[in-house]
């Protein structure tokens, strides 16, 4: 009994423990939107600070490529982010089926149990019945 309930309990920290890694992953990848969005403000701004001085508009066109270097780092990140959380999921409906089978097995030896236990309940009783109607008969014919 002990052994059946030490492997639904792994069973359940293992989905909780990919509940969590998907959640983090979905956290990162928030982090990463927002970064873009940082990059794309960052733009704008030095846009503007760019038209105001020769040497912005000089510096311009260098700071734009390292910006698109940031950008395709980023994506590829995401990429890879995505792939991993891909595999999570899918990790994750593998461990919730497993943990379900379990749960269903334990569930199903309950219930035969608790038939069984009724079973034989109800034996004993139809004993005690038959016992007390051969009394309750004996002791008319005598």
């Amino acid at each position: 009994m002990k052994r059946r309930d030490t492997l639904i309990r792994l069973k359940r920290f293992r989905v909780d423990e990919l509940k969590r890694r998907l959640g983090t992953l979905d956290e990162m990848k928030s982090d990463l939107d927002r970064k873009l969005a940082d990059l794309d403000e960052a733009v704008a701004r030095e846009k503007q600070h760019a038209t105001d001085s020769d040497i912005g508009r000089l510096a311009f066109p260098s700071f734009l490529q390292s910006i698109d270097t940031r950008r395709k780092n980023i994506r590829s990140t995401m990429k890879e982010l995505e792939r991993e959380r891909a595999q999570a999921q899918d990790d994750l409906a593998a461990a919730f089926q497993d943990l379900k089978t379990f749960e269903l097995a334990e569930e199903e030896r309950m219930r035969r149990m608790t038939e069984n236990e009724a079973r034989s309940a109800q034996s004993r009783l139809d004993e005690l019945s038959i016992v007390r109607h051969l009394r309750k008969h004996a002791g008319r014919q005598s």
